[in-house]
C-alpha cells in the first residue's frame, strides 16, 4: 500500500527547482517532477531505504526503488554520461539493498566540474502513484535535512470551479481585486498564504509564471487590478493551498496601498519662472507626496554606495556570512516592525512587514546562493540579485511597481551593512532642513531626526512610494518626481517648499518669504491653541468626563505627554529597563526610573505595566527558552511567575515610589484568576516587608480572550482593567499582529472584538470597577465613539495624539453613543462596522 515518504538531501548543497537546471529535459519535467541540488560534498548518499533497481555503467545515475514502491532517479550533473565513468566511483552494485544515508557514489567534484556543463544533481520521481507534498529550499546537509516529501497521489477528480485533473495539479482562476494589482503588500499577502502549505503554488499570467512564495516574482508578473490569473497547486495539501491563495488574491479588504492625496498628477520637472501669481522667483514642480508648507535650508543627501569585493573567500565562509547577515537583517526589520506596532505607527509597521517578506524571498536568496557557488562574495552576489530584480520591476512600465525598487535597494543596504559593507556617513541636519535627494529609502527617512526635518524633495519616487506614506504619517511636507533639475540646489540654500501646490521655490522673493512665514506662524498658533485646549478635560456633550492618557516608555516621554495635555500615563512599558544590557536592573535602579516618571507627571496617575518579555526577546541574564511561537509561550505575567526573583525585584521597585497613590500596577497577559491572586499575594508580602501601610491600585491587562470572558471574576480582585486591543485582536482573530500579509484584516473594529470589550466593561461594572483602553484602537478617531458607547472611561494614546482624541470626545454624547453602538455589535464584519460608524459619526463633526 502506498505510504508517505520523506527523502533526505543526497549531497550537501543548495536546493533548486528542477525548472532552473541547465537541461531542458529535466527542466521541462519530461522525466518527472522532483528537485535539484548544487553539490558541495563529494559523496552521494541514499535519500531513503530501498533497492538499487538500476545503476548506470558510467555510475553517473541510478534508480532507487523505495519500500513503498516509489521510483526515484538520481542523476549527477548535466551530460555526465559522456565522461564514461571517469570521476565517479560507485560504492554499491545494481540490486543492492541500501539504507537511508548510506554512501552510494563518490564524485571527484573538481575533475567533473571542469569537463561537464554543470554538477547540478537531480532527484526525480519517475514512477506513478505518488506526488510531491513538500520541497526543501536553501542550503542543506546531506543525510540530515529533508529534501522532498512524497505523498500518495489522490484519485483524479474535478472540484467545483477547478480546471484540469487533480492528480497532476489543481487549477483555479482568480480575479485580483487589490487596488493597483499585485504591488508589494498584496504580494506579501499572497506569499504568506502560499507559505502556510507544503504544496507548490504558482501564478500564471500572460504566458509567464511565478512562484507564489516569492514576493519579487509575484510583483514581476505586473498583474493589475481586476486582471485574471491562473493559480496552479501541486502537493498533498494542494486543495487547501489553492483556496488560500485564491482568497488572498481576491481579498480587497484594506487593498488600497496608500492613504493620501487623491490621484496626484505629475508635474513638469523643469524649472519654471514662478507659479503664475506674479510674485516671481524661479521654482521647480513636482508631485505632492505629503501636504504642507516648509521653509528651510537645503541639505543634500546623496546616495552613498558601499564598496563590495566581487571575489568570495570560499564557499563555506561566504555561505556562513550570508546566513548570518540574513538572520541579522530579518531581526532588525522585525524589531523595527514591532517598535512601530507598539507606537501604533501602522503605516510604518506595514512597510517593514513588506521588507521582511522581501528578506525571506526564496528567489532573491536562490539567485544570491547561485552567484556564491560561482565564486562571488555574499555581498556582491546579493547586490547583483537585487539589481536584476530592480531592472525587472523598473522595466514593466508600471509606476507603482517601479517604486518598489526603492524597497529592494533599502534591503540591499541593510544586508550589506550586516556584512560589514557600510557606505560613507551623511551630513548632519540643521535646525530646519529640507532634505533633497535623488530618492530616499524608508530606513533613510525614519533614521532622520524629526525635530530638525522641515520637508523632503526627491528627484524620483512617487506619491504611492513607501517613503511618501511615511512622510504623510509623520506630517512632513514632501514633493517627489521633481526631476534632475532638483540636484542643482546648493547645500544651505534657503528654499520654500509648498507641497499643496506641488512647487519648490529655489529663490523665494521677500514677498513669498513673508507670506510663507505668516502662514507657518498661523499654523503654529493653531497647534499651540490645540495644545492649550488639550489641558482642558475631555468632556462629552452630555457632561461625561473621559480621561485621555498617554502610552510612554520613559521619563522623556512622560514630559512630552504632559506637554500634550495628557491626564496621566495609561501605559508605561517597563521593557526599556531590561533590554540591551547584560545584567538585570536591581530594585533600586528600577525605583529611580519609575520615580522619575511619577515626578515628571506632577501628581497625575501612572499605570506601569510589569515586564512583558518572552522567548521572542533575547535577554542574556534570563534563562528564557527559545520558542517556536513566543506569542503563545512564556511571556507577560507567565514569565514573571516562572522567574519570581525577577517579578519580586520589579514589584519592590514599584512599591518604592512616592506617592503610592499615583501608582497603578498593571499585570500583562493574564489568562485566569489564579495569576492575579499570586501577584496580589506577592505585593502584600513585599509591602509588609517594606513597612508600607498604603497599597497601589492593581489592574489587569485584558489582552487574552479568556480574561475578557472572565472579567466578572477578575473584577473581584483588581481595581481596574486596561484593554490591550493589539494583542486581544491577534488572539481573538488568530492573526499574527506582526504579519504583513494579514495586517489589513487585523481590525479591532471586528464585531467579535467589540463584543469582548462590551463583556469586559459589563463584568467590571458588576463590581464597580473602571475600564481603560491602551491599545491602538484608542487612537483611531473612527473608533472613539464606539468605545465611548461601550462604556470605556479612559483612552491612552501616544502623546502627540492626545489633543486630537480629546477634541473628538468633546463632539460626542455618551448617551447617544451608547444607544447607537448596540446595532454595530450585530454587524458581521469590521468593514460593515467601519462603514456604519463613518456614516453615524462623521469626522466633519469634530
Amino acid at each position: 500500500m502506498s505510504e508517505a515518504l520523506s527523502l533526505l538531501a543526497p549531497f550537501d548543497g543548495i536546493a533548486m527547482p528542477l525548472q532552473a537546471v541547465a537541461d531542458p529535459v529535466f527542466a521541462g519535467l519530461v522525466l518527472g517532477d522532483g528537485l535539484a541540488i548544487e553539490p558541495l560534498s563529494a559523496t552521494l548518499l541514499a535519500p531513503c531505504d530501498g533497492v538499487l533497481s538500476h545503476l548506470a555503467r558510467s555510475a553517473h545515475a541510478l534508480t532507487l526503488t523505495a519500500p513503498n514502491g516509489a521510483e526515484l532517479l538520481l542523476h549527477i550533473g548535466i551530460d555526465t554520461v559522456q565522461l564514461q565513468g571517469q570521476g565517479f566511483n560507485a560504492l554499491v552494485r545494481q540490486g543492492d539493498a541500501v539504507r537511508r544515508g548510506q554512501p552510494l557514489i563518490v564524485v571527484d567534484l573538481d575533475w567533473v566540474a571542469r569537463r561537464a556543463p554543470s554538477l547540478q544533481t537531480m532527484l526525480v520521481l519517475t514512477g506513478g502513484g505518488f506526488e510531491i507534498a513538500g520541497r526543501a529550499s536553501g542550503r542543506l546537509k546531506a543525510g540530515r535535512d529533508q529534501f522532498l516529501q512524497l505523498a500518495p497521489a489522490r484519485p483524479t477528480a474535478n472540484a467545483a470551479g477547478l480546471v484540469g485533473p487533480a492528480a497532476a495539479a489543481l487549477r483555479a482562476r482568480a480575479q485580483v481585486l487589490h487596488r493597483n494589482g499585485l504591488h508589494a503588500r498584496p504580494s506579501a499577502l499572497v506569499q504568506a498564504a502560499a507559505r502556510a502549505f507544503a504544496a507548490e503554488v504558482q501564478l500564471e499570467f500572460r504566458g509567464r509564471a511565478a512562484n507564489a512564495r516569492s514576493m519579487t516574482a509575484l510583483m514581476g508578473l505586473a498583474v493589475g487590478e481586476l486582471d485574471e490569473v491562473l493559480v496552479c497547486a501541486r502537493g498533498a495539501d494542494a486543495e487547501a493551498a489553492l483556496q488560500a491563495v485564491v482568497q488572498a488574491l481576491q481579498s480587497c479588504s484594506g487593498a488600497a496601498p496608500v492613504s493620501g492625496p487623491p490621484d496626484p498628477q505629475p508635474a513638469p520637472a523643469a524649472p519654471d519662472d514662478g507659479d503664475g501669481d506674479g510674485d516671481g522667483g524661479p521654482g521647480l514642480r513636482g508631485v505632492c507626496a505629503a501636504p504642507g508648507l516648509a521653509l528651510g535650508q537645503v541639505l543634500r543627501l546623496d546616495r552613498q554606495v558601499a564598496e563590495v569585493p566581487q571575489q568570495g573567500l570560499g564557499l563555506e565562509t561566504e555561505f556562513a556570512r550570508l546566513a548570518g547577515a540574513l538572520k541579522q537583517t530579518r531581526e532588525e526589520i522585525g524589531a523595527a516592525m514591532a517598535d512601530a506596532a507598539e507606537r501604533q505607527a501602522n503605516e510604518e509597521r506595514d512597510i517593514y512587514g513588506a521588507h521582511l517578506a522581501l528578506a525571506d524571498d526564496p528567489e532573491l536568496i536562490a539567485a544570491t546562493e547561485q552567484a556564491v557557488l560561482r565564486g562571488d562574495s555574499a555581498g556582491h552576489a546579493f547586490r547583483q540579485a537585487i539589481v536584476a530584480q530592480c531592472e525587472l520591476l523598473g522595466g514593466l512600465g508600471n509606476a507603482l511597481l517601479a517604486e518598489r525598487v526603492n524597497d529592494l535597494q533599502d534591503l540591499e543596504r541593510r544586508l550589506l551593512a550586516a556584512l560589514g559593507h557600510r557606505a560613507a556617513g551623511q551630513p548632519s541636519l540643521g535646525p530646519a532642513s529640507i532634505v533633497v535627494a535623488d530618492d530616499l529609502a524608508p530606513s533613510d527617512l525614519t533614521g532622520l531626526p524629526r525635530a530638525q526635518l522641515a520637508g523632503l524633495a526627491t528627484v524620483h519616487g512617487g506619491a504611492t512610494s513607501h517613503v511618501a506614506i511615511l512622510a504623510r504619517a509623520m506630517g512632513i511636507p514632501a514633493l517627489v518626481a521633481m526631476g534632475p533639475a532638483l540636484l542643482g540646489l546648493r547645500n544651505g540654500q534657503q528654499v520654500l517648499l509648498d507641497a499643496d501646490r506641488g512647487r519648490l521655490c529655489a529663490e523665494p522673493s521677500a514677498a513669498q518669504l513673508s507670506a510663507a512665514q505668516a502662514q507657518l506662524a498661523a499654523q503654529a498658533a493653531q497647534r499651540a491653541e490645540m495644545l492649550r485646549s488639550a489641558d482642558r478635560p475631555a468632556q462629552t456633550l452630555d457632561g461625561q468626563h473621559i480621561e485621555v492618557a498617554a502610552n510612554i516608555a520613559n521619563e522623556a516621554d512622560a514630559r512630552e505627554a504632559l506637554r500634550c495635555g495628557a491626564d496621566g500615563v495609561g501605559l508605561l512599558r517597563t521593557e526599556f529597563l531590561f533590554i540591551d544590557r547584560n545584567e538585570m536592573p536591581d530594585a533600586a535602579e528600577q525605583a529611580r526610573a519609575y520615580q522619575a516618571v511619577i515626578d515628571a507627571l506632577q501628581g497625575r496617575p501612572a499605570i506601569i505595566r510589569t515586564m512583558d518579555v518572552g522567548g521572542d526577546k533575547s535577554l542574556p541574564y534570563l534563562s528564557l527558552p527559545s520558542e517556536d511561537n513566543p506569542a503563545l509561550g512564556l511571556r507577560g505575567i507567565r514569565s514573571g511567575l516562572a522567574q519570581p526573583e525577577l517579578l519580586d525585584a520589579q514589584l519592590r521597585g514599584l512599591l518604592a515610589v512616592r506617592p503610592l497613590a499615583s501608582l497603578r500596577i498593571l499585570i500583562p497577559m493574564v489568562a485566569e484568576v489564579g495569576e492575579v491572586l499570586r501577584v496580589r499575594e506577592r505585593i502584600e508580602a513585599l509591602a509588609e516587608e517594606m513597612g508600607l501601610a498604603e497599597r497601589p491600585q492593581l489592574g489587569v491587562m485584558i489582552e487574552v480572550p479568556s480574561a475578557a470572558l472572565l472579567a466578572d471574576q477578575l473584577a473581584r480582585h483588581v481595581d481596574f482593567f486596561s484593554i490591550g486591543t493589539n494583542d486581544l485582536s491577534q488572539y481573538t482573530l488568530a492573526m499574527d499582529r506582526c504579519h504583513a500579509g494579514l495586517a489589513a484584516r487585523l481590525d479591532p473594529m471586528h464585531p467579535a472584538l467589540l463584543r469582548l470589550i462590551a463583556m469586559t466593561v459589563e463584568g467590571a461594572a458588576q463590581h464597580g470597577k473602571w475600564v481603560g483602553l491602551c491599545g491602538g484602537m484608542a487612537s483611531d478617531l473612527e473608533a472613539v465613539p464606539l468605545l465611548l458607547g461601550l462604556g470605556v472611561s479612559e483612552l491612552s494614546v501616544s502623546p502627540p495624539l492626545v489633543p486630537g482624541v480629546k477634541a473628538r470626545l468633546r463632539t460626542l454624547s455618551r448617551v447617544q453613543c451608547r444607544a447607537d453602538v448596540q446595532a454595530l455589535l450585530r454587524l458581521e464584519s469590521a468593514e460593515a462596522v467601519r462603514a456604519t460608524a463613518r456614516a453615524r459619526w462623521p469626522m466633519e463633526t469634530q
